[in-house]
């Protein structure tokens, strides 16, 4: 398999491997464009004012995210820790020094049972405390309502496929909060594209939003695009490096901050229909070369909820002779190249993503499939 980097790679004994899974983090996360390598390139010889760069790119991401205002953290993880930091200690330097003893703050985040994941551990990373509602597979207004205390600073929201429309409504969760002057903080790592979602949010109520810079816009994968009222936006700033509270360790250096202001300039100025078609196609082949195999069922699925492009799916029949999905991940890891698959769905799909998949690379993942799912 040709790759430009595979030189590098194979000089530290690595060899670079196929993601059909998405933007995943653990795979590579997105494929830079050149203009951002290049603007970063050129960053990296130029000292600046970080705070000044800072609130530069800053004015950008509130002017294309219709926030009052913005920064780049350090990826969206550390864009949570600096929202709940945010919403905790806000931009007092007695609270911030303290972190993570939030003892005498307001320190309660309120969220639904069926939001929580791995990464909201960044929130409880600062000493804050979940208050859970709903059951996981959904969740009353009273629960909701019933939630707040003396203690609570934020509600927390996850836009995420195949979890969020197992909350309550979000402009409804927007409304109970203001209506008790609790803002509602937004958790919308993997939700670009579709581009319109870079307004949404905050045209919805929210008072934070996280993006990931490194994952739907190809920017560096470090960084994460905050938005939000500008109160609470300088907070997370004072949290921050290059400031010395507990955010100093979240540093984004000011050639990711260059290539992410780059790469977002680039994202909404790009064709969504034409990409988007690019992206159909590239299904149709997986969809038209797989469809006639005994024991799966073929489908391109594209929605605003849980397959944010055009995405082929693989459905295995319960009772089909032949290898278990899991096995047909794992051996489409196990070859050469590895060929990662998303498993995200349910339990009887593998889902072909095509974001970063090369045009070179694609017949090798239909290849590869059809060997693996014809073998009994």
């Amino acid at each position: 398999m040709y790759s430009p980097g595979k030189d590098i790679l194979e000089s530290l004994g690595l060899s670079p491997l196929i993601s059909a899974t998405g933007t995943v983090t653990a795979y590579g996360g997105s494929r830079l464009r050149p203009e951002v390598m290049d603007a970063m390139n050129r960053a990296s010889n130029t000292m600046v004012n970080m705070d000044e760069l800072n609130v530069a790119v800053g004015k950008q991401i509130a002017a294309v995210t219709g926030a009052e205002a913005g920064m780049v953290t350090s990826g969206a993880a550390g864009g949570l820790i600096l929202q709940a930091a945010a919403v905790v200690a806000g931009n007092d330097p007695i609270r911030m020094k303290k972190l993570p003893d939030t003892n005498g703050m307001k320190n309660e985040i309120v969220i639904h049972r069926s939001h929580r994941f791995p990464y909201d551990q960044c929130y409880l990373s600062v000493g804050a405390k979940f208050v859970e509602i709903g059951d996981g597979r959904r969740c009353q207004p009273w629960e909701l309502e019933g939630a707040f205390t003396e203690n609570t600073a934020a509600v927390a929201y996850l836009f995420s496929p195949f979890l969020t429309r197992r909350a309550l409504p979000f402009e409804y969760v927007c409304e109970v909060a203001h209506s008790k002057g609790i803002p509602v903080i937004v958790d919308a790592a993997s939700y670009l594209p579709p581009r319109a979602n870079i307004t949404r949010f905050i045209k919805e109520g929210a008072d934070m939003v996280i993006y990931s810079g490194g994952k739907g816009i190809r920017g560096p994968q470090g960084t994460g695009v905050l938005c939000g009222r500008s109160d609470l936006i300088e907070a997370a700033y004072a949290n921050a490096s290059p400031h010395q509270f507990i955010g100093r360790g979240l540093k984004v250096a000011k050639e990711e901050i260059i290539g992410l202001s780059k790469a977002l300039e680039i994202f909404l100025s790009e064709d969504e229909e034409e990409e988007n078609k690019r992206y159909q196609q590239m299904c149709d082949q997986v969809v038209d070369a797989l469809i006639e195999i005994p024991g799966v069922g073929l489908q391109t699925k594209f929605d605003p909820y849980d397959y944010l492009i055009p995405t082929a799916l693989i459905t295995f029949d319960p009772d089909r002779n032949g290898l278990s999905r899991d096995q047909v991940w794992e051996q489409m890891v196990a070859g050469d190249p590895s060929i990662y698959l998303s498993n995200l769905g349910t339990p009887d799909e593998l889902a072909v993503d095509p974001f970063n998949i090369a045009d070179s690379e694609l017949e090798m993942v239909i290849d590869r499939l059809r060997e693996l799912l014809v073998q009994n």
